[in-house]
């Protein structure tokens, strides 16, 4: 079985199987992380980096790697595994001094493409070694000297990408990286849109065979529960930021953070995605992990949100102005309520009515404050208004914004006289 879905991998993407030998230039381009492990299996060497325009090299030290050649594919074959991987939580227990000194962190081997690969085994560490320090001497592990595990441990996070590969190199250019760097941050960006917007688009981003090899049950059931999720919520947004992206042998990792909401609830997590490229050329996401969060999103989504309430309310103040009853519609949703009126079209015969009495001179709009609410967003501002007559008044506005379409409709409008 193992072998089958190695020669499918082999074809799917041009790459060596399961015998290893991966080679890699890391490049500098604007999605690699800020700081990364890279281990040069060959050199036995593991060097730390850093982007700060550009990459730069921060440590070196030397480091033991597994007793055989080649990459890992089976429990118990002494190969250390060539991919990209991640820091995990620091093992707290008693350790055996010699072989792994007095620090060790996992690693998340196997990850989904290792598992689509039918590769096997587990307890990859990165760890310390307490005993006479050899070239190649672990059962597959990543080991450093015990006093150069603990400098580097003063700088290791939860999370930080560790590349190993056999041969490995590093340039301060962007390289030949950037250009799929960037096609799958946008990738990302249209999946987090679709999502949003419960289109079934959504899941032509994933490759539902690869996908069912990495979790291990029918991508339809991942279908059927997003399909139902849909019906059941009036609304979905989706914001991904601190996109980052490293290259494996024959895929890509990305990893974000993800801000979700919907009606009566929000949240944020972390996510990776391992995305393998298509017989059509097309990137698809194969496989997924769910992480802590770097950042909490939610004060950069209500920055986001607010720019985009301001430039609505100012269209809807100018349409006021205009007496364009079909745009001023258009923002008002079909439930929309206003001071005992419901619907959009009621609240517009009502306006038209006021237009034709005396037409608004001065629409002003300040103090614009924007929190989230359960239906979505609330926006309260100032609101000053004259019309023909000389008529004038100040007072307090209230709307409540629903999504709708990539877009937000007023679902309900207060006005209440004073400042």
């Amino acid at each position: 079985m193992r072998l089958l879905v190695a020669v499918l991998m082999l074809i799917l993407s041009g790459t060596p199987a399961l015998a290893g030998g991966w080679s890699l230039t890391l490049s500098s381009h604007d999605y690699g992380p800020e700081r990364i492990l890279a281990v040069d299996k060959s050199a036995q060497t593991l060097i730390m980096l850093e982007r700060k325009s550009p990459l730069h090299e921060v440590r070196r030290f030397p480091c033991t790697t597994g007793q055989s050649l080649g990459d890992k594919s089976e429990e118990g074959d002494l190969r250390t595994p060539e991919g990209v991987y991640f820091v995990g939580n620091k093992i707290n227990r008693k350790l055996d001094w010699d072989l792994y000194g007095d620090l060790a962190y996992a690693l998340n081997y196997p990850n989904p493409v290792d598992r689509i690969m039918g590769k096997t085994g587990g307890g990859i560490w990165l760890h310390g070694r307490g005993k006479q320090f050899l070239p190649r001497d672990t059962r597959g592990c990543v080991a450093l000297k015990v006093p150069d595990m603990r400098d580097m441990a003063r700088e290791l996070a939860y999370g930080m990408p560790v590349v190993i590969a056999s041969d490995l190199s590093w340039t301060k250019e962007q390289g030949e990286g950037e250009a799929t760097a960037d096609l799958l941050a946008g990738r990302l960006r249209d999946w987090a849109r679709d999502w949003g917007a419960q289109s079934d688009h959504f899941f032509s981003y994933y490759d539902p065979a690869l996908m069912t090899l990495s979790e291990g049950r029918d991508f339809k059931s991942f279908v059927d529960h997003k399909r139902n999720v849909f019906a059941a919520k009036p609304w979905i947004q989706v914001m991904v930021d601190n996109i980052r992206a490293v290259p494996g042998p024959g895929y890509w990792v990305t990893w974000f953070d993800q801000y979700y909401r919907t009606s009566g609830m929000a949240s944020t997590t972390g996510k990776r995605f391992y995305w393998k490229q298509g017989p059509d050329g097309e990137w698809r996401i194969a496989g997924r992990e769910y992480v802590p969060a770097g950042e909490d999103l939610s004060g950069k989504y209500l920055t986001a949100v607010s720019g985009e309430v301001r430039t609505l309310i100012e269209g809807w103040r100018e349409a006021w102005l205009a007496m364009d009853a079909a745009a001023y519609a258009g923002f008002y949703s079909p439930s929309a309520e206003l001071g005992g009126r419901k619907g959009a079209t009621d609240i517009i015969d009502y306006k038209k009515t006021l237009w034709a009495k005396a037409a608004p001179v001065k629409v002003k709009v300040d103090d614009l404050e924007v929190t989230p609410d359960s239906r979505g967003l609330q926006v309260a501002f100032l609101q000053t208004f004259e019309d023909a007559t000389g008529y004038s008044d100040v007072g307090r506005k209230t709307m409540i914004l629903t999504p709708e379409h990539g877009t937000w409709k007023i679902e309900s409008e207060q006005w209440r006289r004073g400042r």
